[in-house]
């Protein structure tokens, strides 16, 4: 800096009274700490992720360093849109989800399924989808599939079939009669089940872990917002952070 724009600059900051005390500092021996100081503070300060791209497919170009996520949506966005509502439970915003899941740093990977998607034939495809990433050299435990409700039978599914116990998976309010008795649900990964406590169509995963063959390693959380079903139409804090501990392995 030459001194016509150090003079400028001083100047400036010896004008503000509250700020006599800096332009001393910057003359004084003191210089170094401060300089010391703020150096500290600044690599103190935590750098937020950059936020991940959204996808409907495995992407053409795979980044092996990456971290994958597939989210696999409600019903409810195959019988009315990408932004539907229910008379009972609100908006589903499902948009304002993929960039939640987005800003966490993951590459996001969710298609918008057609009215009365095959949930079994689906799971086959999510399932397709995770080899083709470990086969463009993404590590299995960086893939992580996560699905609500109708999304989260589907993430089953994908389990069964993949039978990998690196992938990680969230199951968001899944669970229910349905599950039982079930040969082609016999799941497996590195599981997370979270179910709301006033949801009457979503409920605990224990029997569907308590009939799985080798269901690996899995947890279960109980939230209770009062939601129901709604709980998960949009980005909750409540579910959202244990959801990003469990996928990002912390």
């Amino acid at each position: 800096m030459d001194d016509r724009v150090r003079g400028v600059v001083f100047t400036t900051f010896t004008r503000r009274p509250g700020l006599l005390m800096l332009h001393r500092c910057l003359h004084s021996r003191w210089l170094g700490a401060l300089l010391v100081a703020g150096g500290l503070l600044l690599a103190a300060t935590p750098v937020p992720a950059q936020a991940g791209a959204i996808w409907a497919d495995v992407p053409a170009q795979v980044r092996p360093d990456a971290r994958y996520l597939i989210y696999l949506h409600g019903r409810i966005v195959e019988e009315k849109g990408r932004r539907p509502t229910d008379e009972r439970f609100g908006v589903y915003e499902y948009p304002r989800i993929l960039d939640t899941l987005a800003a966490s740093g993951a590459e996001v990977i969710s298609e918008q399924r057609p009215g009365g998607t095959d949930f079994r034939a689906f799971g086959a495809h999510v399932a397709d989808q995770v080899r083709r990433l470990v086969a463009a050299g993404v590590p299995a435990e960086r893939i992580a599939v996560v699905g609500f409700s109708k999304g989260g039978a589907i993430a089953m599914i994908a389990s069964a079939l993949l039978d990998d116990p690196r992938v990680t998976f969230v199951f968001l309010g899944s669970c229910g009669d349905w599950v039982q008795g079930r040969d082609d649900v016999d799941v497996r990964g590195r599981i997370l089940s979270i179910y709301e406590a006033s949801d009457e169509l979503g409920t605990s995963c224990e029997p569907l872990f308590a009939q799985a063959g080798d269901p690996g390693e899995h947890r279960e959380i109980r939230i209770d917002t009062g939601a129901g079903h709604g709980a998960f139409f949009r980005p909750r804090s409540e579910w959202l952070d244990p959801l990003f501990q469990w996928v990002e392995r912390q």
